[in-house]
């Protein structure tokens, strides 16, 4: 029975969904969707590690490490082993701190981050095969898509809830609760034990607490799905029922978009990864402003005005008007579209900092930016006019919401991407392992060899 005709016969949204994703079995994944879920990983892996030394993960850290108890996962680059749910919270933190991480609109947010951490964690404490690792993730990520489109576009435009933190946690939930077998009614729990902790806020972007929400959906899920393995009781309809998630959490909850088939039959085939380290909703605008520089080659004092054109949901997600620290920078549409005009790296770590928020020409081109936000167009699409002082006209469009079609060259360039970011932390030698273990993950017979070198 599909999940589909399971609602038809009573048991409802959570435990079609449930069933559906325990269900998933490696043979059932195509080659072409495994090698989306193997990225995925890596790029996880590698934010992770560049952002291990993030202040914000040194704190968490810190409290994570008071609290002592079984030492059970590795961190991603510190010394030392936590219990599965503290090295999740610390490692999911570390992961997102750089907004650097993967983004699929299906939910909308950060798919990845809140999955692996949790995921990993408890297949080291488990031993468990790479095989099983890459099913469950993938089963986890397609049931938090599906999730996802039901509650949208209300629960994150109109509420403001964060659904890296609020969906998230129902993916690492059906993933950990895939790793660990649990049969029909205890994996239900488990979605149910989520819905009562999912929890994030919009408001908290440009703060420390948006990396939180990425350990906390993987710490959430971890937790309810070990609750669920012990017996602990959850309503088995807490998404669709009477003052559950969706209803209490979404303005618009439609259950029937659960099971809409993307053109790929996968919705982990609309992953799209990130190159610039800043707020995905800010990459159309600088994508069209490095376009409009390569082809015209102008400078900065040349400008004399800019007119960017957007959806009108980007005004609530990144429009900070004058960033002062590196992490407001990032969710600054008017100061990455300056940096792109000004031909900033806007793919190094380091650019994002007080010193570059501060930096006069920038300002300078910041303050020339004027936003128009509209209804009817994709909220991934950015067109820039720019005008010169010699009265010269130009404009430049980019839609930063299509997916990769070459799935080999996408692996390489975010080969490419692991090694910037991850040679200068581990060195070299270490990267260039990480980057072929994961490249035959579900070959490996034991993950803890990943998680290893993930340390100094």
């Amino acid at each position: 029975m599909n999940a589909i005709s399971d609602i038809q016969a009573g048991k409802g949204l959570t435990r079609a969904l449930a069933e559906q994703a325990r269900a998933l079995r490696l043979s059932d994944i195509p080659e072409t969707v495994r090698s989306w879920a193997r990225q995925c990983v890596l790029d996880y892996v590698g934010c992770g590690i560049a952002g291990a030394s993030d202040e914000l993960t040194v704190i968490l850290l810190a409290e994570m490490q008071e609290n002592g108890g079984k030492e059970a996962a590795s961190l991603l680059v510190h010394a030392g082993r936590l219990p599965v749910g503290p090295a999740a919270i610390v490692n999911g933190a570390a992961a997102h701190a750089l907004d650097f991480d993967d983004v699929n609109l299906a939910m909308p947010g950060h798919p990845s981050v809140a999955i692996l951490p949790a995921l990993l964690a408890l297949a080291e404490e488990r031993g468990s095969s790479g095989a099983d690792v890459l099913t469950a993730f993938v089963a986890g990520y397609e049931l938090q898509c599906r999730i996802g489109r039901t509650i949208s576009p209300g629960h994150y435009d109109v509420l403001g809830f964060h659904s890296t933190a609020t969906v998230g946690s129902f993916g690492a939930a059906a993933a950990c609760a895939h790793l660990m077998g649990l049969d029909a009614d205890r994996f239900a729990a488990a979605l149910g034990i989520a819905a009562t902790q999912a929890a994030g806020l919009k408001s908290m972007f440009g703060t420390m607490c948006k990396p939180l929400h990425a350990g906390k959906a993987a710490y959430h899920g971890v937790l309810a799905a070990k609750l669920a393995a012990r017996g602990f009781t959850s309503r088995t309809d807490a998404i669709e029922c009477a003052q559950g998630f969706a209803r209490t959490h979404s303005p618009d909850f439609n259950p029937d978009r659960a099971f809409d088939t993307p053109p790929s039959g996968w919705w982990i085939a609309n992953n799209l990864f990130k190159y610039h380290a800043s707020c995905y909703m800010t990459h159309a605008a600088i994508e069209a402003a490095r376009k409009l520089r390569e082809q015209h080659g102008f400078s900065p004092d040349q400008v004399e005005k800019i007119d960017v054109r957007l959806e009108e949901s980007c005004d609530r997600i990144c429009n900070i008007a004058s960033p002062v620290t590196g992490l407001e920078a990032k969710f600054s549409l008017r100061l990455t579209t300056a940096m792109g005009l000004a031909g900033v790296d806007t793919s190094r770590l380091s650019t994002y900092s007080e010193a570059v928020a501060a930096d006069p020409v920038l300002i300078g081109l910041r303050d020339k930016v004027s936003l128009s936000f509209q209804l009817g167009i994709p909220s991934t699409f950015t067109e820039i006019a720019l005008s010169l002082r010699d009265g010269s006209k130009l404009i430049a469009q980019h839609d930063s919401g299509v997916p990769a079609t070459d799935v080999e060259q996408q692996g390489k360039r975010l080969e490419t991407k692991f090694a910037a970011i991850v040679d200068p932390v581990l060195g070299t030698d270490k990267a260039a392992r990480l980057i072929a273990d994961i490249g035959r993950l579900d070959s490996l017979a034991d993950v803890r060899g990943i998680t290893g070198n993930c340390q100094r």
